[in-house]
Parts: structure tokens; sequence; C-alpha cells
């Protein structure tokens, strides 16, 4: 009896250690990222730098946190899921990452979702609108930007009837991220009893877009709705403004076209561009978190310029921040998770929070471009 008593605690208490919150005591919190430093959309990994970067400074030089610091380390995946892969199992296994923050793109997060899912490391604010992070009943994934579904349907809505827009077509793409955009266009037309008259793909990290043009130009549409990187899109852009079968078309980006890499590339010829954002205006510094933003990240990067992606991973940064700083006891991730859940709805003052499909914000902003500045379109 004493035997078998012995091996039923030995076992409880094996389970028990395997199972027990990991409790971290260093006085460094290693956040970790792997974002695109280089290639086609490099200027995203140099945004979420500037942004994320510049709050947690602010934090560890202010002591934000119970005189603990955060050290972010970042790798350079060049927005290939195969080098993503590589980093996350780098930062997790070598570096001993407390979380996981910042990553960028649809495709390379999908890479490591099974990595994610066996390690259940907190995932938070990447930089992607994909559902499968948001319908997962997984608690690791928090995220902060509104889902592309969200934001192909504000762009419909008000393209249909604000605009009076019927003729619609779809430049993608071709991976995970353009796929689900592309879907989520389908589903938004059909609720109006609308369908493309045109569609047309290109190569992911590519600028092979001569066939999707071709495919397009044709058709004549009225709208063009694009989902894909910035360089991308621009190129589109540029070669349709030569084109008359393109005179009248509004060209409409969701956010991860980067705006402001845009409008940079076409030199302010913006006419007929709309684009959808996440965040508000990051000139109104009437809102109190965007003067904040201003005024942190000019302390850290004198020569900034402000973007609607430096904004967000400012806000992310500092969602992360307040959940750390308010962990009572000692530092778990399951405490940490369980704060970033339950923080409150005025923590970005001026910007209200409110977790939903495990994502905190979950309003989608128009905007355009004129007279060197964007404008924000009211529906």
């Amino acid at each position: 009896m004493a035997k078998r008593l012995f091996i039923l605690i030995s076992i409880l208490t094996v389970l028990y250690l395997f199972f027990k919150d990991k409790e971290y005591k260093d006085t460094q919190i290693v956040l970790g990222g792997s974002i695109p430093k280089t290639g086609i959309v490099n200027e995203w990994g140099k945004s979420v730098l500037i942004g994320a970067n510049s709050y947690f400074n602010y934090s560890n030089d202010n002591n934000l946190i119970k005189n603990r610091k955060i050290k972010y380390i970042t790798y350079d995946d060049k927005y290939e899921p195969k080098l993503t892969t590589r980093n996350t199992k780098k930062l997790l296994y070598q570096d001993k990452a407390f979380a996981l923050f910042g990553y960028v793109g649809t495709s390379p997060v999908k890479n490591i979702l099974n990595l994610l899912l066996e390690e259940n490391i907190p995932f938070i604010s990447p930089f992607t609108g994909a559902s499968f992070l948001r319908k997962s009943q997984e608690k690791n994934f928090v995220n902060f930007r509104a889902s592309y579904a969200q934001e192909i349907e504000t762009i419909v809505k008000y393209l249909h009837y604000d605009r009076k827009i019927t003729r619609f077509a779809v430049f993608y793409q071709n991976d995970d991220f353009g796929e689900e955009g592309y879907v989520s266009v389908i589903k938004s037309l059909k609720k109006r009893e609308l369908k493309l008259i045109a569609e047309g793909s290109y190569k992911r990290n590519t600028l092979s877009i001569g066939h999707a043009f071709n495919e397009i130009k044709d058709a004549r549409p009225q709208a063009i709705i694009m989902i894909g990187a910035n360089k991308a899109n621009t190129l589109f852009i540029k070669k349709a403004k030569k084109n008359k079968n393109f005179k009248d078309t509004l060209f409409c980006n969701v956010s991860f076209g980067d705006a402001d890499a845009m409008v940079r590339e076409l030199k302010n010829n913006t006419k007929n561009l709309i684009f959808s954002e996440v965040v508000p205006n990051y000139l109104d510094t009437s809102i109190p978190v965007v003067k904040q933003y201003h005024e942190i990240v000019k302390k850290y990067y004198k020569d900034f310029k402000p973007s609607f992606i430096s904004l967000e991973a400012f806000l992310s940064a500092k969602l992360v921040v307040t959940a750390l700083k308010n962990i009572k006891g000692t530092l778990t991730r399951n405490r940490f998770l369980k704060n970033l859940e339950k923080l409150p709805k005025d923590t970005l003052k001026g910007i209200p929070i409110n977790l939903k499909n495990r994502q905190y914000l979950n309003k989608v902003y128009l905007f355009k471009y004129t007279n060197n500045k964007f404008e924000e379109i009211k529906e």
C-alpha cells in the first residue's frame, strides 16, 4: 500500500511540475520578433521597430515594470516563411523568449502556427488580420488590429453605398494573405448581390504584376480592391494611371499595403486612391495617446516620420507594458495573458479597446491622401 501511495505521489508531483506555470524572476523580460528588416516589405520592419522600441525604451527608462526591463530581440525574415520558422526556433530555444511580439505577415505566421500551439507561448500583436488567429480558442493569441475581413467589408460598404460602385475587381497576392482577402471580397460583394468582374494575382515577395494587370484592365472596373504589399500595389497603380481603361478607377488598399510607403513611391500622384487603416490618423494629436506617440518616439528617433504602422506598433507595445506592469506576484506567462485580457477600455487614452474575437481594436478607418496629408473619409 505504501509503495503504491509513493508511486501515486511521485506521478502527481511530476504532473504538477510539468503543468505548473513557470515563474520568471529575471530582471530582464525577453520579447522576440521575426520581422522583415530587408527585402520587399522592409519598410514594415523598420516602422515596427521604431514604434515598439520607442515605448519599450520609454518603459525601461521610466521603470514602468517594477525594476524590470524589456529586451526586444528581433531577427530578419525578409517576409519569407521559412526564415520565420528558423528565427522563431532561435527565439524560443536559444534566446528563451518570454513571449513573441510584432510578427509581420499572414504566411510567415501561418508557417509557425503548429510551433506556437505546441509551445503555448504568448503570441502578441502580429501585424496580420488573418482569421485563423481570431477564430482560434487558443488563449495565447492576442491580436491588436482589426481583421482583414473587417477592413474589406468597410471598403466595399463605402464604395457601394456612398460611391455607387457596382463594378469591382480584385488584385491580390497569391498566398494566404491574398487568398483570405480575396474570399472576404467575394463574401462582401455577395451580401450586396454583386460579383467580381475581374481578378488578378501575383506571386508573393515579387513584382510580377504583368499578368494580373492584363487580366483586369479590359474589364474597366470602377474600383479595384488591392490586397498586396506596397511595392506591388504601387507598381500596378503607376501602370494603370498610364492606361485609359483605368481613367476613373478607384484603387482601394488594405492596411498591409503600407499607405505611407505607397504615397512616397507615388510621389503624391494619389488621385483616386483609398486606404483602409486599423488606427486613427497619426497626425491627430487631439487624441491623447497619439500625442504621446509623437512625444515619445521623437525622443528616441530624432528624424522619425510618423506613420500608421509605427503608431500601431507603439500602441501595441503600450498594451504589453501595461499588462506586465499590472501583474501582482511572480511573473508567469499565464498571469501576463490574464492581465493582457482584462486591460481597462481607456488604456489607450482616446482610442477605446475591447477584446473581442481575440483582438482589441474593432474599428476601421478610411483615408484619402490630398494636400500632402491623409484625410479621413467619413462614411
